[in-house]
């Protein structure tokens, strides 16, 4: 197993909020995906797309990134001719009100040991309540951490099985050890549109883990998955971006 990544620099041309940036970077991406026949189909196709991506970094004190300056972020994937025409896309210099892609490079990270992963970007999450109605986990909504880990485990079953075409059988959740770092839900929020002249801004609840995996095979493999293709929910909306430990 490998992932492919970019590591992108923006130049940013008028200030961005903490709030309204999780929606201008996918609509970037979003909109860069219509330079490429494929990957137009990619965004159209209503399956897992094997892509998450992180939010602008550094992040500034007062959470407005600064026009003028510029900032990093990484798109990954398990899919290598995704990142590929991605790559050269995002090097045509998309351009937009917001931002421009300066530089897009390209990185292969090989399978390693993963001993500890951190979510950087709200994981969503959602589950049924007694009423079996959609929630978004939160620890006040429903604080059923054995739920939370059976459904983030299923999620990445269906990520890996999607794009392998393999089914994993596991003996046990991937997860040994879950840590929630924030101690209220955290937010994505986005714009939707509902016709061609009104727009409504959709709030995503989630929230932030640290997880240490199991060490077996498939706990491994699932663990690897959440590095390519993100944690959770909403990898399109920037949900559930994964940092990991580990041995190489």
């Amino acid at each position: 197993m490998k992932y492919f990544e970019l590591k992108c620099t923006a130049y940013i041309k008028k200030n961005i909020e903490l709030n309204n940036s999780f929606d201008i970077l996918s609509s970037y991406i979003n909109f860069s995906f219509t330079k490429d026949e494929n990957l137009k189909k990619l965004h159209e196709k209503k399956d897992f797309k094997n892509y998450c991506f992180g939010n602008f970094y550094p992040i500034e004190k007062d959470k407005i990134y600064k026009s003028g300056n510029t900032y990093e972020f990484v798109i990954r994937s398990l899919d290598e001719e995704f990142i590929y025409k991605l790559q050269r896309v995002l090097r045509e210099n998309i351009n937009n009100s917001y931002l421009q892609v300066l530089q897009a490079t390209k990185k292969v990270v090989k399978q390693f040991f993963v001993s500890e992963l951190y979510t950087i970007t709200p994981t969503i999450t959602t589950v049924k309540d007694e009423n079996d109605k959609s929630i978004f986990w939160t620890l006040h909504k429903d604080g059923e951490i054995l739920k939370l880990q059976e459904q983030l485990q299923k999620n990445l079953l269906k990520k890996y099985e999607n794009f392998y075409n393999e089914k994993l059988e596991p003996t046990q959740n991937f997860i040994q050890l879950l840590e929630i770092k924030n101690q209220k839900p955290q937010s994505i929020y986005f714009m939707k549109k509902i016709n061609d002249d009104k727009s409504i801004r959709v709030r995503l609840f989630g929230n932030k883990f640290k997880i240490v995996p199991n060490e077996d095979e498939i706990s491994q493999k699932l663990a690897f998955v959440a590095l390519a293709c993100g944690l959770g929910e909403k990898q399109s909306y920037g949900g559930g971006f994964v940092l990991g430990k580990g041995f190489k």
